[in-house]
C-alpha cells in the first residue's frame, strides 16, 4: 500500500492545492493487471456498446464543464475561460471517437489478385489491449483525452498517469468515467513522479502514448524498447508563422499574438517564430507590438494569461531572451526584466539570429521572435531548418496551400492558428524531434489497434500451387500469368 505522497500547487499563489499518492512500481503493475482483466469484457461490448458508454460519459462531462474548468484553472493557473475552452475541445474529441470508431475500424475486403482468385481477403482491426497514457500539465484534459478517447473507442482499456503538476485533473477524469463504466478497470489513473511514469513504461502495457518534452520522450522510447512496447510520442515544437505580403496583416498579427502568448506560451503548437515578408513587416510588427502592450499576465480573473506552471521554466525563458539580445536581437516589447516569478510579461523580439538558442530550442513562454524575409521561399527554408516539425501557420490570401505543402511538419493552419487541434477528424502529431505516431481522427483510432489479415479459400483450384504435388505444368501457368499481367507496362 502506498504511504508516500506528493503535493501539487496553485502556481499563481504557490499554495498547496492537493495531495496525491506516489504509486510504486508494484502498484502500477497491479493496476495494469486489473486493466488487462477488464479488457475482454470491454472489447466484447462491441462498437455499439462502447459508443453508448462513451457518449454517456460525454454527456456527463458536458454537465460538469464548469467544475472541470475550475479545477484546471486552479491547478494550472490559466484563465477560467481558457480552461472551459479546453474542456469543450476534449469533449468534442471524445464524441467523435465514440461515433466514428465502427466505420473507421470495420472489416475491409481486399482484392486477392488473379493467382489467388479463389481466396477472399479481409483485414480486421483489433484493439492492442492495455494502453498506457502519460499526460502533460499544460493541457491536462485536452491532450490526454486525445489518446484516452480514441484508445477506449477502439476497444482498449487505459491506465493514465497524469503530470505531477496537474494530477487532480487526471484523478477527476477517471472518477467521472467510473460513474458511467459498465465495470471497473476500464480507465484507471496512477499518480506520482517520474518513477511512476517509468514503471508504467515497464509494466507490460501493449502500447504507450506520451506527451512531453523531446528529452523525456527519448527516455520513454528507450525504456519501452526493452519490452518491445510500441509508443506514440507527441513532443515539443518550435512552430513557425509565415506571413506573406498578400496576407490579412491585422488578423495575422492578432491571431499570432494569441497563439504565442495564450496559456503563458505553454502550448507545444503555439507560435514561437515568425517569418514575415519585408514589404509588410513594418505593418505587422507595429500592429502586434501595440496589441501586445494591452495584455498582461495574472492569476485567474486578473490577467489575459496565467503563470509559468513549472517554476524551473522561468530560468529557461530568461536564458532564451538573454541569448537573443546578446546575439544582436532587439526587444520591442519587454525583455530580461519581463520575467517576474511566477509570471512572465509579453516579450516581442526582432532580428534574432537563426542559430541562437531562442530560435533553435522550444522556449515555452509568452515570447515571440519576428524576423524579416525576402520572400516565402526563404521563409519556407528557414521554417524547415528546425529540428522540430510539429505545427505551423501560414498567412496568405492566394499562396496558402502552396506554402503549406512545402513545410516539414505534421500540421499546418492556413489563415488561422492551431485550428487543426480542434478538428477531431484530422490527425495530430509531428515529425523529426517533435515525435511520431498520431492521435485524433481515423489515424488516432488506427494507432490503438493492430491489423489482422484473414485469407480464406472459397474453393480449391484444380491446380494446387501450395503443395508438393505442384508440377511443371503448374509452374508454367504461374509464369504465364505473371508475364501476361506484370511483364508489360499498363501506363
Amino acid at each position: 500500500m502506498t504511504t508516500s505522497t506528493f503535493e501539487s500547487y496553485n502556481p499563481s499563489t504557490g499554495e498547496v492545492f492537493s495531495t496525491h499518492a506516489v504509486h510504486t512500481a508494484s502498484e502500477v503493475h497491479g493496476v495494469v493487471a486489473d486493466a488487462r482483466q477488464a479488457a475482454q469484457a470491454w472489447t466484447d461490448l462491441g462498437f455499439s456498446g462502447r459508443r453508448k458508454v462513451l457518449l454517456a460519459w460525454s454527456a456527463l462531462l458536458v454537465d460538469r464543464i464548469d467544475e472541470c474548468a475550475q479545477l484546471i484553472s486552479q491547478e494550472t493557473g490559466k484563465p477560467l475561460s481558457d480552461a472551459s475552452l479546453e474542456v469543450t475541445l476534449a469533449i468534442g474529441h471524445l464524441t467523435w471517437a465514440a461515433r466514428n470508431a465502427r466505420e473507421v475500424l470495420r472489416v475491409q475486403n481486399r482484392q486477392p489478385g488473379l493467382l489467388m482468385a479463389n481466396m477472399s481477403a479481409t483485414v480486421e482491426r483489433s484493439p492492442v489491449g492495455v494502453v498506457g497514457v502519460i499526460g502533460p500539465w499544460n493541457y491536462p484534459i485536452f491532450t490526454p483525452m486525445g489518446s484516452i478517447s480514441y484508445a477506449l473507442a477502439a476497444g482498449n482499456t487505459v491506465v493514465f498517469k497524469p503530470s505531477e503538476y496537474a494530477p487532480s485533473v487526471g484523478v477527476w477524469i477517471a472518477k467521472t468515467f467510473a460513474l458511467v463504466a459498465p465495470n471497473p478497470g476500464i480507465l484507471q489513473v496512477v499518480t506520482g513522479l517520474g518513477e511512476t511514469g517509468k514503471a508504467l513504461c515497464e509494466s507490460g502495457v501493449d502500447k504507450l502514448a506520451f506527451t512531453g518534452s523531446t528529452k523525456t520522450a527519448k527516455l520513454v522510447a528507450a525504456t519501452c524498447a526493452t519490452t518491445m512496447t510500441p509508443v506514440i510520442l507527441e513532443c515539443g515544437g518550435k512552430d513557425p508563422v509565415l506571413v506573406a505580403k498578400d496576407a490579412d496583416i491585422k488578423t495575422a498579427a492578432d491571431f499570432t499574438l494569441w497563439s504565442a502568448m495564450s496559456n503563458a506560451g505553454q502550448t507545444c503548437i503555439g507560435a514561437e517564430r515568425v517569418y514575415v515578408e519585408e514589404s509588410v513587416a513594418d505593418e505587422f510588427i507595429n500592429i502586434i507590438v501595440e496589441a501586445g502592450k494591452k495584455i498582461t499576465p495574472g492569476a485567474p480573473g486578473q490577467g489575459n494569461y496565467g503563470p509559468a506552471t513549472i517554476p524551473k521554466q522561468l530560468g529557461i525563458i530568461q536564458s532564451h531572451i538573454a541569448d537573443a539580445i546578446a546575439r544582436g536581437g532587439s526587444a520591442l516589447l519587454g525583455g530580461l526584466n519581463s520575467v517576474k516569478p511566477p509570471f512572465v510579461e509579453p516579450v516581442i523580439l526582432i532580428n534574432v539570429p537563426e542559430d541562437s538558442i531562442a530560435m533553435q530550442e522550444e522556449t515555452f513562454g509568452p515570447t515571440i521572435i519576428i524576423n524579416r524575409v525576402r520572400n516565402m521561399n526563404e521563409a519556407i527554408k528557414l521554417s524547415n531548418a528546425s529540428r522540430y516539425g510539429l505545427g505551423a501557420s501560414v498567412w496568405s490570401k492566394r499562396q496558402g496551400k502552396k506554402i503549406a505543402s512545402q513545410l516539414q511538419c505534421g500540421m499546418v493552419a492556413i489563415n488561422s492558428t492551431i485550428s487543426f487541434a480542434a478538428v477531431a477528424s484530422v490527425p495530430f502529431g509531428g515529425v523529426k524531434d517533435s515525435g511520431y505516431g498520431r492521435i485524433h481522427g481515423p489515424e488516432g483510432l488506427l494507432e490503438f489497434t493492430y491489423a489482422r489479415t484473414v485469407v480464406r479459400a472459397r474453393f480449391q483450384l484444380p491446380i494446387a500451387f501450395t503443395s508438393f504435388k505442384r508440377n511443371a505444368f503448374a509452374d508454367k501457368i504461374i509464369m504465364s500469368v505473371v508475364k501476361l499481367f506484370h511483364g508489360r507496362s499498363l501506363g
